[in-house]
């Protein structure tokens, strides 16, 4: 990660609790949105890579590739969802 200036670091040193507090909460809505386009760009790019093999020649998928897509997409929410759902059972269980 790279350096803070030094005069950032210290502009930083010298907000308020509660400005602090909003910029916290500013940089987490952000990471979590990054973190959100890094899974769609992620999902499309294996979904389209598993699912999409004719050349593209018009604006439309062809009859089998929109059900793959949807299956490709259904089944990496799934799986994730089942992740979450077990980091959070081990996460209240110590």
């Amino acid at each position: 990660m790279d350096q803070i200036d030094p005069n950032t670091a210290a502009a930083l040193q010298n907000l308020s609790p509660k400005d602090k507090q909003e910029l916290n909460t500013f940089v987490q809505g952000e990471s979590q949105k990054a973190q959100i386009q890094h899974t769609i760009h992620e999902l499309n790019s294996m979904c389209f890579k598993k699912c999409v093999t004719s050349r593209i020649s018009s604006g439309s998928l062809d009859r089998s590739e929109e059900p793959c897509i949807k299956n490709c997409v259904d089944r990496y929410m799934d799986a994730n969802m089942t992740v979450i759902r077990h980091l959070e059972k081990m996460r209240t269980l110590g």
